[in-house]
């Protein structure tokens, strides 16, 4: 699972437990610049992940690290996909966040109203 909060004008992303391990990142920083938005989507972990390099990936457990798709890299960082927050980016290595947080409706709205500013 991972912390998504607001740090001035970042946005910060800190894998928790042992998905700083899967994920091989502990965490992320993003200029709020760059991101482009946030939305609820369980139905993503059904989507192909690409190539994965480096991280995790057990179908149905967890999906964790860096992923190559169609020349674009997604961080994912999923367990439960009824927790999944997709956050789009531009400019940035990352062209999405895929990631487990506690309260992705929160989440969602902490996002897009920060960008909204």
């Amino acid at each position: 699972m991972a912390e998504v909060s607001i740090n001035g004008t970042d946005l910060v992303v800190r894998m928790e437990g042992l998905d700083k391990l899967w994920a091989l990142k502990s965490h992320l920083v993003i200029p709020l610049a760059n991101v482009r938005g946030a939305t609820v989507d369980p139905g993503i972990v059904k989507e192909r992940k690409g190539i994965r390099a480096p991280g995790t990936h057990f179908p149905r457990v967890i999906t964790a690290g860096t992923f190559h798709i169609d020349g674009e890299r997604v961080f994912w960082d999923v367990r439960n996909p009824d927790k999944a927050v997709v956050i789009e980016l531009v400019d940035e290595r990352y062209a999405r966040l895929v990631v487990e947080v506690d309260s992705p409706a929160n989440v969602v709205t902490m996002i897009e109203g920060a960008c909204a500013h």
